[in-house]
Parts: structure tokens; sequence; C-alpha cells
């Protein structure tokens, strides 16, 4: 039982640690680095109908070149909105609109725009560390609590269940008897144990972000 419910724990915080790795990656993809990458501009939002739209909904991006991204809308009656998303992504990128595809190319890095990305990147692998940093801190905390409280480190004598059945001949004829080392038992005191360690741990995240 305990195994059980610490993999659970565990799994929860790979699961979210993973998220944190994926979410860095995605946000390294969006840096420009002076190579084209598709990327790099996937995410851009562009206003289509009223509604903000990820690039890569509206287009085909490619890189034909090295230093080249082109853009070919599916709808080429909104491509002066895509111009204009991709002009107010805060990318530093200057699109050439020709009416029927979008080209942008890639100007060579200079060492202020490199430093400038060295700087960003370790931004964003600071919160990366720190989301993963407080899954870690969470799942320990979890964990210490299940331990206390699954493992009887808090005493449960106190708790007592018990469990009666009861047998009726007729509606006035009934015998009461006590079921003993009923599994129902043992199981009711474990949602028990449970529900207080899941309790204790609310608790505590509140306390934490007061």
């Amino acid at each position: 039982m305990i195994a059980e419910e610490l993999q659970e724990i565990v799994d929860e915080a790979e699961m979210k640690m993973d998220d944190a790795v994926q979410y860095l990656k995605k946000e390294f993809s969006h840096i420009r680095a002076g190579k084209a990458n598709p990327a790099l501009i996937q995410g851009i939002q562009v206003e289509y109908y009223g509604a903000q739209t990820p690039l890569q909904q509206l287009a085909n991006i490619s890189a034909p070149e090295a230093r080249l991204l082109l853009v070919q809308p599916y709808d080429k009656s909104i491509i002066t909105d895509i111009e204009k998303g991709i002009m107010s992504s805060g990318l530093g990128l200057n699109p050439m609109n020709d009416g029927d595809m979008i080209r942008i190319p890639l100007p060579i890095l200079t060492e202020e725009r490199r430093k400038e990305l060295v700087k960003i990147a370790k931004d964003k692998s600071e919160q990366a560390r720190i989301s993963i940093r407080n899954s870690r801190r969470d799942a320990n905390d979890a964990v210490k609590i299940s331990v206390r409280f699954l493992g009887n480190e808090i005493r449960t004598e106190n708790i007592k269940v018990i469990v009666h059945k009861k047998i009726c001949q007729d509606i006035s004829n009934c015998k009461v008897s006590q079921l003993k080392n009923s599994k129902i038992s043992e199981e009711l005191l474990t949602t028990i144990i449970r529900k207080a360690a899941l309790l204790e741990k609310e608790t505590k995240e509140k306390k934490s972000k007061k």
C-alpha cells in the first residue's frame, strides 16, 4: 500500500519535471540564433477572425536556405495580418511580403545580440530549474506525509473502525453481530488515513502560499 502511494507521488513529480524540460526546449527553439528554424516563428500569434491564432495553424513555414524562412499562408487574404504579427513578435525580424508569401531573412548575429541571447537562455533555464526544484520539494513533502500516515508513524489506536453485520429473519426479528478481523474495517481505516494525509498536505500548501 505504501509503495503504491509513493509511486503515485514519484510519477506525478516526474511528469511535472518532464513538462518543465519540454517547455524549456520549446522556449529555446524560439530563440533566434542565426540559423533558420521554422520553430522560431511557429508560435507567433496572429489575429484571425477576431482570435489570436498560432502562425503554424495559418501557414506553411519552411527554411529553404540557412538564413531564410518562407511563410506561405493557407489563406492569402490574411497575409498582411501575418506580416503584422511577425513584426510585432519582438523577435527583431523584418518580413518581406510579396502578396503571395512572406520571406524572412535572418541577419548574421552581432556580438551584442549574442550576449542578449545568452542572457535570455540563462533566464529561461533558471525558470525551468525553479519549476523542477518546486516539483521535487512538493514530492519530498508528499512522501514524508504519506510515510508518516501510511507507515503508522502517527499512531492510529484512537481510530477504531467497527463493522457490524445485521441479519433479519423478518422486520421484527433481527440480529446484529460484530465482524472481527474484517477486511472492510482495514479498507475503511486506510481510506481515513489517506484522507488525513491529503488534508495535511493541503493545509501545508495553503500555509506556504501565505
